[in-house]
């Protein structure tokens, strides 16, 4: 494994922890103080571990293809964001079949980390788009 790849991948993932635990406490104690009556579709950790195993998926897939020097990895991302806009409507299915009753709740609990955690994904790699933008422009300038 190249070492570029295992420093920003731990780098990675241990912001993505810090930021998921940050996040989920900060939502269980919103929760638990101003909507502890009502009964939510899907529990927090589910919503968690989804956002969580999809961001780490697809940075790993860019980080990985960056390390290996292959070129193209916007259109990776960009097929990575459509996939988890998939699979984010795979996972809500139960709750829209369901024909849910306080839907403006279930969104809410749903798409706030969902955005937070998406905004998250898109600045470390635009960070790491820019790094190899900007390695390439110092190799052209010294040939």
């Amino acid at each position: 494994m190249n070492n570029f790849f295992i420093k920003r991948q731990t780098e990675f993932t241990v912001q993505l922890i810090a930021l998921s635990l940050i996040l989920f406490s900060t939502h269980s104690y919103l929760c638990y103080h101003f909507a502890s009556e009502i009964l939510f579709f899907f529990p927090l950790w589910h919503i968690y571990v989804f956002n969580i195993v999809l961001i780490l998926t697809i940075f790993t897939l860019v980080n990985y293809r960056d390390s290996s020097a292959k070129n193209e990895l916007f259109n990776l991302f960009i097929l990575g964001m459509v996939l988890k806009m998939g699979l984010t409507l795979v996972f809500l299915l139960p709750w829209l079949l369901s024909n849910p009753q306080q839907q403006g709740f279930d969104l809410a609990n749903f798409f706030i980390p969902y955005f937070v955690f998406l905004t998250f994904e898109v600045y470390s790699v635009t960070k790491l788009l820019q790094k190899k933008n900007s390695i390439k422009k110092v190799e052209k300038q010294g040939q």
